[in-house]
C-alpha cells in the first residue's frame, strides 16, 4: 500500500530533477561520444598507427637522403639539407590520411546502417558532424606527434616551439577532416569517395610547396601553388619549426608579390576554409533523410 502511494511521487521527483531526455539532447554529448569512438578505434589498432609512420619516414629518409646526395654531387644544391626542407611537408602529409579516414568511415556507416541509428538519436545533426571532425583531427594530430618525435633525423631541435607546431598540425588535420566529411555527405558510394579523395590529396600535396620552394615558379604553376590553401599550412609549419637556418632562408619563403604573409594570416586562411567546409558539411548532413 505504501509502495503504491509513494511510487508516483518518486517518479515525479526524478522527472522534475533530471529528465533523461533533456540530458540526451545536450549537443556536447554526441561530440564527446563520437570523439571517444575515434580514440577507441585508434587505441585498438596499433598496426594502423605504426603504418602511419612508415610513409613519412620513407619520404624523409629515402627521398630526402637521395636528393640531398644527388644535389651535392652535382654541385647545384641551393638547399643545405633537403631533409630539413622536406620535413614540414612530411609532417602535414602524416596528418592528412587519418583525418580523411573519418570521411570514409562515415560513408561506411551509411552503408552499414549505423548512420541511421545516429540520425534517429535526439541530437542536433550538426553535433554529429562536429564530433566526427574533432575525433578525426585528434587522430591526425596523434600521427603528427609521432612524426615530430623523429624530427631529429632532419636536424629539428626539440624545444617548446614544437607544441605550437602540434597546434598548427591540429588545425591542418581539422581542415582535412572537414573536407573529408564534406565529401562524405556529398558522395554516397564508397568506391567513388575513395577515387575522389585519392585524386584530390596528391595534387594538394605536390602543389603546396612541400617538395620544392614555392617562389620563382613558372606562371601557371606559381598560380596553382598560391591558390592551394595547403601551401599556407606547409609554410606556417616550416616557419614555426625550430630547425636549421635553411628553414628561414629567403629562398623558401612564400611571397605574394612583395608581401610575405605572417603565420597568423596563413593560419587564418586554413581556419576560414575549415569553417566553410564544416558549415557546408553540417548543412548537408542536416538534410540527410
Amino acid at each position: 500500500m505504501s509502495r503504491t502511494d509513494t511510487a508516483p511521487a518518486a517518479l515525479g521527483d526524478r522527472t522534475a530533477s533530471a529528465p533523461p531526455a533533456d540530458r540526451s539532447r545536450n549537443p556536447a554529448r554526441p561530440v564527446l561520444l563520437l570523439w571517444r569512438r575515434e580514440m577507441t578505434r585508434l587505441r585498438h589498432n596499433p598496426v594502423r598507427l605504426a603504418m602511419g609512420l612508415v610513409t613519412p619516414l620513407l619520404f624523409l629518409v629515402v627521398l630526402g637522403t637521395g636528393l640531398d646526395a644527388a644535389s651535392s654531387s652535382l654541385g647545384k644544391a641551393q638547399l643545405n639539407d633537403y631533409r630539413a626542407y622536406l620535413f614540414p611537408g612530411t609532417l602535414v602529409m602524416s596528418v592528412q590520411a587519418p583525418a580523411i579516414a573519418v570521411g570514409i568511415s562515415l560513408v561506411w556507416d551509411r552503408r552499414l546502417g549505423v548512420l541511421r541509428q545516429m540520425l534517429v538519436a535526439p541530437f542536433p545533426r550538426a553535433s554529429i558532424v562536429f564530433g566526427l571532425a574533432v575525433g578525426g583531427a585528434t587522430t591526425g594530430a596523434v600521427y603528427g606527434l609521432m612524426v615530430l618525435s623523429v624530427g631529429g633525423i632532419a636536424s629539428i631541435r626539440y624545444t617548446p616551439m614544437l607544441l605550437v607546431v602540434l597546434l598548427e598540425l591540429l588545425l591542418v588535420s581539422l581542415m582535412f577532416t572537414s573536407l573529408g566529411l564534406l565529401a562524405a555527405v556529398t558522395i554516397r558510394q564508397v568506391d567513388t569517395f575513395q577515387v575522389v579523395v585519392n585524386l584530390s590529396l596528391m595534387p594538394l600535396m605536390f602543389f603546396s610547396g612541400a617538395m620544392f620552394p614555392p617562389n620563382g615558379l613558372p606562371g601557371w604553376l606559381d598560380t596553382v601553388v598560391k591558390l592551394n590553401p595547403l601551401t599556407y599550412g606547409v609554410d606556417a609549419v616550416r616557419r614555426t619549426l625550430p630547425g636549421p637556418s635553411v628553414l628561414t632562408s629567403e629562398q623558401t619563403r612564400l611571397m605574394l608579390g612583395d608581401w610575405h604573409p605572417p603565420v597568423a594570416a596563413e593560419l587564418g586562411v586554413l581556419a576560414a576554409l575549415t569553417a566553410v567546409a564544416l558549415g557546408l558539411a553540417g548543412y548537408r548532413f542536416s538534410r540527410t533523410s
